[in-house]
Parts: structure tokens; sequence; C-alpha cells
């Protein structure tokens, strides 16, 4: 009996002690608290201002000059600019590559459908070769954000070649000494054919006369269709299939052909392409 009263006594002071123990942090952190309920919420007085949107330029000099990049957002503001006739040939020219590649058909708007926006977005791209030079573009975009799924597009799902496939087929083609080159394709979305009906207002500036009332059927996919990136990689697959290139099994982005010794290697990073090989004709 003396023995159990000794170990719960023990116990009890064991119990107290881990208790003043616990009590110690508890009562700071209360305190804590208290102090930063009554003191007053600190504000920032660092001053907020807007980024200056401007791009910089080096002369063959080593000068730094300063180039206003301020692009319109609009077409009217396009047109209201002093450049309005460098802004006007960008869209001409992209409206003429548009009816090369046979972008759309216009006809009748069709009862019940609501055809998709559009807008022409620009941009300023400096060239830097000893001399300062200006490039203009525009180009024509859909409001894709407005596309309904199962009635505009379906599956948008479009595969890219992983940064690592490229660091093992470049280390491959420095081993073998293989050529490397690299070339963009140019409107390549313009190259891939749309599976739905899809309808497009008519673009801004490029109302066809006598036709105004008539909508834009697209044949083709634009920038800003949802399904734009995966109809230029299915159009690709088909065509670089032809020339003999089988897709790997576990990059769909990378073509390979084998003939005899000549050995060629192709990747697709969107509408960028690497093409790596040990016989220059061939490629």
């Amino acid at each position: 009996m003396r023995m159990v009263e000794i170990l719960n006594l023990k116990k009890f002071n064991n119990n107290r002690s881990m208790n003043q123990k616990l009590n110690k942090p508890l009562k700071l952190l209360k305190k804590i608290l208290t102090d930063l309920e009554t003191q007053p919420l600190r504000r920032s007085t660092r001053e907020r201002h807007e980024p200056e949107r401007y791009g910089f330029l080096v002369t063959t000099h080593g000068d730094v000059i300063l180039v206003d990049q301020d692009e319109p957002k609009t077409y009217q503001e396009a047109v209201s600019s002093p450049d309005s006739e460098k802004w006007l040939e960008a869209m001409r020219s992209k409206m003429d590559s548009m009816l090369v590649n046979q972008v759309w058909t216009l006809v009748e708007p069709p009862e019940g459908i609501k055809p998709v926006g559009c807008k022409w977005v620009f941009k300023k791209k400096t060239n830097i070769d000893g001399n300062v030079q200006m490039t203009y573009k525009g180009r024509l975009v859909a409001k894709g954000f407005r596309q309904i799924q199962g009635v505009d597009y379906d599956p948008t799902f479009s595969p890219i070649v992983m940064f690592k496939s490229i660091r093992i087929l470049l280390s491959v083609a420095a081993f073998h000494d293989y050529e490397i080159w690299q070339m963009d394709v140019k409107t390549a979305f313009l190259n891939g054919k749309l599976e739905e009906d899809v309808y497009m207002t008519q673009p801004e500036g490029f109302v066809a006369p006598g036709n105004a009332g008539n909508v834009c059927k697209l044949q083709r996919s634009i920038y800003g269709l949802k399904q734009a990136s995966r109809s230029w990689n299915l159009h690709f697959n088909d065509a670089i299939e032809e020339f003999g290139f089988i897709k790997n099994e576990d990059e769909p982005c990378v073509y390979t052909k084998i003939s005899g010794s000549i050995v060629s290697f192709i990747i697709l990073y969107v509408d960028d392409i690497l093409i790596i090989g040990n016989d220059i004709p061939t490629l």
C-alpha cells in the first residue's frame, strides 16, 4: 500500500511538472496574440508605379536607345495612330495569307448559330543587325473563349516534345557529328483542317462589300480557337508520315526515318521544327 502511494505521488509530481512546462509557452503565445490585437495594422508606404512599357535596343556602338513599343489595342487605335499605314499593311499581308490558304468561305449565317467573334492583335518586333529596325505585325485571333464545348470543339489536347528528348537527340547528334537544322513554320495553325463546323464574324476593317451580313465558315484553324494547336499537330503528323517517318510511341513529337545508313530525326515543338540527320540531301 505504501508503494502505491509513493508511485501515485511521483506520477502527480510528474504531471504537475509537465503542466508547468506547457503553461510557459502558452502564456507567451497568449501575450503575443494580445499585443497583435492591440497594435494598429502596419501598411506598406512603398509608392506604386505602373511599369514603363518600353523596349531596349542596343546599337553597334553599345548605346542603349529607348523605343516606345506602345502597340494599339484595337483596330480603331491602329488606323488612327501615326503608324496607321504600317499597321494596315501588316493586316493586308495577313489577310492575303489567309486567302491563299483558303481559311474560310463566306456563307449566310445558319439559323440558331452564334458566330465566334475575332479581333486584331498588334505587335512591334525589333531586329538588331547593326541598324535599328521595327517590324509591324498584325494577327487575326478568334475569340475562342466564346466557343461551346461539344458544339464548336471536342478534344483540344496537343502533345509537345519533352526537353529531355531534345537533349538526348542533341547529344546523339553531337556524338555522331550529325547535321542539325532548325526551322519555324509561318502561319502554322492555318495548315490545320477543322473537323467541326465553326462560324466566325468577318474581320473588322475587311468586311466583304455587299456581304456584310455573311459570316466566315472556317475551313482551317486560326489562332485563338480551342482546337487550333491540335488541328495543326494532326495535319503535321499525317503529312510527315507520308515521307516515311515513324512516330515514336513514347514521345509523339519525335519522328524517325532510317533508310540503310541514312538516319533522320524530326522534333516538333508547336510550330518549331528541329531536323537532325547524317545526310544533307535527305534533310
